[in-house]
């Protein structure tokens, strides 16, 4: 378990986990709704092996992108209509997954004909300093804790002790929160949100 900074990542600490996310290691990683098991989108081993951590194959399994703004987003979505685009621009950075119309490079990531993408830009400064290290994407799946009355855990040292073995690094970022991200479906000609989490759900109507 590597501890860094949840509000200044020290650059040598975020340069390490960088290097092991080129090498194709899955890691654990905090974001502003609850800890991810991310990976390079730049390496198919590393996705299918996040993909087999969720007990599944990157096909099927609901991987989404951590981004560094809605610059970088758009080159994995079609074009936004005006409400949607507006829309993100409110609650992003924010623990909002947008759903929203793949664009031609998300095939390629994945593997297979997937036609929508999640897009999350987090307010939180780890994964945001990692993307901005690899100067591409993370992919990103949420951990789910074992308790069957808690559906996360926000605690970095019980995710050590679960998923330790299993992943090639913890990063300890403090306690993250035991909500979800608020997921909306950006793909229709406005957004709708479609499961209620950490983000305020108001915001997208606004």
């Amino acid at each position: 378990m590597l501890k860094i900074h949840p509000q200044d990542p020290e650059k040598r600490k975020i340069e390490q986990v960088v290097d092991q996310l080129r090498a194709g290691k899955v890691i654990v990683c905090p974001t502003d709704s609850v800890y991810a098991y991310v990976c390079s989108s730049a390496d198919p081993r590393a996705i299918e092996q996040l993909a087999k951590l969720k007990g599944t194959r990157p096909e099927k399994v609901d991987l989404s992108l951590i981004c560094e703004d809605l610059t970088q987003a758009s080159h994995y979505t079609r074009q936004l209509g005006t409400p949607v685009f507006r829309a993100m621009k409110r609650c992003l950075p924010g623990p909002f997954t947008f759903i929203l119309p793949a664009s031609g490079e998300v095939p390629k990531l994945f593997k297979n004909k997937k036609r929508t993408v999640g897009i999350r830009i987090p307010d939180h400064a780890i994964p945001l300093a990692l993307v901005r290290g690899l100067g591409h994407p993370l992919v990103a799946s949420s951990v789910h804790g074992s308790d069957v009355f808690l559906e996360h855990t926000a605690d970095p040292a019980e995710i050590e002790a679960e998923e330790g073995h299993r992943v090639d690094l913890v990063i300890d970022g403090g306690l993250c929160g035991l909500e979800g991200s608020t997921v909306v479906d950006a793909t229709g000609p406005g957004p709708v949100v479609v499961r209620e989490g950490a983000g305020d759900a108001q915001l997208v109507d606004q």
